[in-house]
């Protein structure tokens, strides 16, 4: 009987401490990057403002040559949806609502992840002007995963997961404006 206790009180510890630990490990997450490109401020918010032009420069959008897309209203005008679905879990399945437009200087969206697990995050890009008709872009997007799912966020590294795949949509973009 002893055996069975000391089993108890072990299999609890091994349960009780991750559930305490992530107590305290925070639940927001935020990651942003930014590039200049050679155009001007104008012409690099009319082309990022449509969804649809992300086929062309977002890692994301090509990650599946089979993933469906449904697009709903009008491209680059507030409340414009557009859908995606894959096969493979590291696509999965969602959408991406543009939610507010400032018009030459920032683009925000609502990511909604449905497949393979579901959670709502805010996204945007914004532009400022630079010397030399030259544009600085920033992609940015956040998220939050909730107790107790945010003790994984010790173990991954947000940062540069999300970091490295808007630094290469960003450089996709780059080569797109400026050839």
């Amino acid at each position: 009987m002893k055996l069975i206790s000391k089993i108890g009180i072990i299999a609890s510890g091994i349960v009780s401490v991750p559930l305490i630990a992530a107590l305290f490990v925070k639940k927001k997450y935020a990651v942003d990057r930014e590039v200049t490109i050679k155009r001007s401020r104008q012409e690099v918010f009319d082309y990022i403002k449509y969804l649809k032009n992300q086929d062309h420069y977002s890692k994301w959008a090509t990650m599946d040559p089979l993933m469906k897309k449904t697009y709903q209203g009008t491209d680059g005008t507030v409340g414009f949806i557009s859908g995606w679905s894959s096969e493979k879990d590291d696509v999965g399945k969602g959408e991406q609502e543009i939610v507010n437009i400032k018009e030459g200087e920032r683009i925000d969206y609502e990511l909604r992840f449905k497949k393979p697990f579901k959670s709502t995050s805010p996204a945007y890009m914004t532009l400022e002007s630079e010397m030399g008709n030259r544009t600085k872009v920033k992609w940015g997007f956040s998220g939050q995963m909730d107790y107790p799912m945010n003790l994984m966020l010790l173990f991954m590294d947000i940062e540069k997961m999300v970091g490295n795949d808007l630094e290469e949509g960003l450089q996709r973009l780059k080569v797109q404006l400026e050839k």
